[in-house]
C-alpha cells in the first residue's frame, strides 16, 4: 500500500496469533504494557470499544510529563479493523485519524496502519515528531509484549532506510561496510577475520582509544536479500569467550535476527530482533530485560550512522 502525501503508513508482521494481537490492542490492561515510546507508562481512565465510544488515558513520559489522550472510535470490526481519531484532549481536537487493519499471514499476524492528517506538511511534521519522540518504538514494544506472552523475551527495533533492499543487505553483510556504521557512537571497528556465510564466523574488535572490546559472530542463516541471523559473544584478544566488559551478568550468547522488507524500490525496512541464546540464568535475563532502553540508544546510534552513510 502506498501512502498519500498527507498519510503516514506502516506495516508490521508479528509472530503471534491474530486474536493475541487484537487483544493486545483492545484490552486496556494489556495495551498499558506496551503502548507508547520506550520509557513511557500509561494510566487507563476508561475505554468504550464501539463506534462513538472513547478510550481515555494518560501517558507518562520518562521525565514525568503527563500527556492526556482521548481516542474516539469510528469503526470497530473485531479481529479485522479499527478506525479512530487520535490525540484529542478535553480542550483540543484530534491530531489525526488512524486506520488499523489486522489479518493472518501464515503463522503471523499482519498489522497495517495509516495515520491521516489534514495536509502533507502536517504529515511531515508528525513523522519528524514521532521519530524524535521515539514513537516508532511503540510497535517494537508490541512485538516484545507478544513474545513475552509466549515466554520468549526479546528486544526489537525497526528503521526504514532510503535504499534498495539489495543495497541494505550488502551494507549488513560486507565487513568493510559493517565497520563504518555498526560500532557504538565514538567507537571504531576492525574485523580481524570475517567469513560471512552460513556456517562461517567473524572475529572483530571495537575501540574508542581508551577501551578495546573483542567479539565473535557465528552466522546461522543468510537469505539474500531478506534474512540474516547470527550469534554473538564477547571474547578476549585471543578469541576465547569472555563476558561483557561493563556488564558481567550480561548473557554469554546473543542471537541477532535481521529481516529486510522492501517498502518501495528505494525504501527498505530493517527489523532487528535481539534475544539471549542458549543457557540463560534468571539474573542474566533480568539484566537483558532492564537494558532495553540502553539497547534502543545503542542501535539508534548505529542506525543514525547508517542513515548518514546512505546520505553521504
Amino acid at each position: 500500500m502506498s501512502a498519500k502525501a498527507n498519510e503516514i503508513h506502516l506495516t508490521r508482521l508479528y509472530d503471534a496469533p491474530l486474536e493475541a494481537v487484537w487483544q493486545a490492542w483492545v484490552d486496556p490492561a494489556k495495551a498499558a504494557l506496551w503502548w507508547g515510546p520506550r520509557g513511557f507508562t500509561l494510566t487507563n481512565h476508561s475505554k468504550d470499544l464501539r463506534p462513538g465510544g472513547t478510550w481515555r488515558y494518560t501517558m507518562h513520559g520518562p521525565d514525568g510529563t503527563d500527556y492526556p489522550n482521548i481516542a474516539t472510535y469510528l469503526e470497530v470490526e473485531p479481529l479485522a479493523k479499527l478506525v479512530y481519531d487520535h490525540g484529542a484532549t478535553e480542550t483540543t481536537p484530534p491530531l489525526f485519524r488512524v486506520t488499523v487493519l489486522f489479518k493472518t499471514v501464515g503463522q503471523q499476524t499482519q498489522m497495517d496502519m495509516t495515520m491521516t492528517l489534514d495536509t502533507p506538511q502536517a504529515a511531515a511534521q508528525t513523522r519528524q515528531f514521532i521519530k524524535q519522540a521515539g514513537g516508532n518504538a511503540t510497535w517494537d514494544r508490541l512485538a516484545e509484549y507478544l513474545a513475552e506472552q509466549q515466554a520468549q523475551p526479546l528486544f526489537v527495533i525497526n528503521r526504514s532506510f532510503a535504499a534498495p533492499i539489495e543495497q541494505m543487505y550488502q551494507l549488513w553483510t560486507e565487513p568493510a561496510h559493517i565497520a563504518n556504521w555498526l560500532p557504538p557512537t565514538g567507537f571504531s571497528m576492525e574485523f580481524i577475520h570475517a567469513d560471512i556465510r552460513e556456517g562461517g564466523s567473524s572475529f572483530y574488535s571495537m575501540g574508542n582509544g581508551v577501551v578495546t572490546m573483542y567479539g565473535r559472530a557465528a552466522y546461522l542463516t543468510l537469505k539474500p536479500h531478506h534474512l540474516l541471523q547470527y550469534t554473538q559473544q564477547f571474547c578476549d584478544a585471543d578469541g576465547n569467550i569472555s563476558r561483557h566488559p561493563f556488564a558481567p551478568v550480561w548473557p554469554e550468547t546473543m542471537l541477532t535476527t535481521v529481516r529486510f522488507v522492501a517498502e518501495s524500490p528505494t525504501q527498505t525496512r530493517v527489523t532487528v530482533t535481539w534475544q539471549p541464546h542458549g543457557a540463560v540464568t534468571d539474573a542474566e535475563l533480568a539484566v537483558f530485560l532492564q537494558a532495553r532502553g540502553g539497547m534502543t540508544q545503542g542501535w539508534t546510534g548505529s542506525f543514525d550512522k547508517l542513515d548518514a552513510l546512505l546520505g553521504a
